[in-house]
């Protein structure tokens, strides 16, 4: 960080207020610990965590104590390997590994909770009430058709309900609900962030496909391209309602939902993030009255 940027004078250490919304967008949602990694150099503390799908899980991290240099080496040491990745899903074996998958591998079959369960950092709690931050954890209603927040009681059934991506991951049911990717009705959940502090942040790593290519997408490809334009007519309009004050987007594009195991080259790709959001965060204190 230069001198110039979030002078001391403006920093919320006993003054403004910061809250963080922290979108979905599968494996391009690892530019998220950028994010993480510039608030804790500022020494900023987000009263309120919002998140959908990976931002709901590396929110959670966060809300539990963990600092982005923790997050990122966690990351990196566990699904960045696929050596490492192998080892943790034989480690659910024998009861576990063949719960993980109902009816064999087919597609959309896979248990996200105990998936998470094999990969997350033992620093999160059992439950919401267990985090130090609060934290707003994004699903959404399969039958219902409307969003579901979940803010209280066990934590990584929320964490996989909001993650639970269709066409890979089975649905999640809490309390009798059936739940789904919290990203398809909510992409970047600012809007829960309104009115609960000075400075609202959001971070959207929804992406797109790479323009200036007339190459045909396959089957997969066009369904979650197709996923991605109605999260971006969302997004939109939810701009036009009611922006953050600050709102950015890392260069992920390039990068497919599952490409966790590129998680080097997302965080190479996507760090100009981090002078984005101190240039933003300056401009913000020093508007503040």
């Amino acid at each position: 960080m230069t001198d110039a940027l979030v002078s001391p004078e403006r920093r919320p250490s006993g003054g403004p207020t910061v809250a963080l919304a922290l979108g979905g967008g599968g494996a391009r949602g690892l530019a998220h610990i950028h994010v993480i990694e510039v608030l804790d150099e500022l020494g900023i503390r987000p009263v309120l965590i919002a998140g959908a799908s990976i931002g709901a899980i590396l929110g959670a991290a966060m809300a539990a104590g963990m600092s982005g240099r923790e997050i990122r080496e966690h990351t990196l040491a566990t699904i960045g390997q696929p050596r490492h990745i192998a080892n943790r899903l034989w480690s659910l074996r024998p009861a576990g590994f063949s719960e993980m998958v109902a009816g064999g591998f087919r597609l959309g079959q896979f248990n996200l909770e105990r998936v998470l369960k094999a990969f997350l950092p033992e620093r999160l709690p059992e439950t919401f009430e267990g985090l130090e931050i609060p934290l707003k954890v994004i699903a959404s209603d399969y039958y219902a058709q409307c969003e579901c927040v979940c803010e209280a009681g066990p934590l990584l059934p929320a964490l996989a309900a909001s993650a639970a991506l269709p066409a890979i991951f089975r649905p999640v049911v809490l309390d009798g609900r059936v739940m789904i990717d919290g990203g398809l009705w909510n992409p970047v959940p600012f809007d829960h962030l309104a009115g609960k502090a000075d400075i609202a942040i959001g971070i959207d790593v929804i992406g797109q496909p790479p323009a200036g290519t007339a190459e045909v997408p396959n089957g997969i490809d066009s369904l979650y391209g197709a996923t991605q334009l109605t999260m971006r007519s969302i997004v939109a309009l939810k701009l036009e309602k009611g922006a953050p004050d600050i709102y950015l987007r890392p260069e992920v594009g390039r990068f497919r939902v599952m490409d966790f195991i590129k998680a080097e080259e997302v965080l190479a790709a996507s760090a100009g993030v981090r002078e984005e959001l101190k240039r933003a965060l300056d401009a913000a204190f020093s508007a503040l009255p």
